[in-house]
């Protein structure tokens, strides 16, 4: 019962902490646009890189969060986790760690 429920709150972290990268980076990327129209176009490309991996790192924790109790996918989504930031990055990693935490729990 404990294995069931502590999987399926890894599973809401990690998909939520995904969903949140994503939305966070696309409103970065937006502030590269301004940052780049106001003259700044260095600080610009540099949010817009992180804007365009943050979106990346998103989909990959929303596509495993399905999996997050499988030994790869827990330890995959502590990567991105840890790669990830915001909100969105540390909700990824608690989730991939209780993902990993719930493989072990009898």
């Amino acid at each position: 019962m404990a294995k069931t429920s502590l999987g399926r709150l890894a599973y809401v972290l990690a998909l939520v902490g995904g969903i949140l990268l994503i939305l966070l980076s696309v409103l970065s990327f937006v502030g590269m646009a301004f940052m780049t129209s106001i003259g700044l176009p260095g600080l610009g490309l540099f949010a817009g890189f992180g804007a365009i991996v943050g979106i990346i790192l998103g989909i990959i924790a929303i596509y495993l969060s399905k999996r997050v109790t499988e030994l790869l996918s827990a330890v995959v989504l502590i990567v991105v986790g840890l790669l990830g930031g915001g909100i969105g990055g540390p909700l990824v990693l608690i989730g991939g760690i209780l993902g990993l935490v719930s493989k072990y729990v009898h």
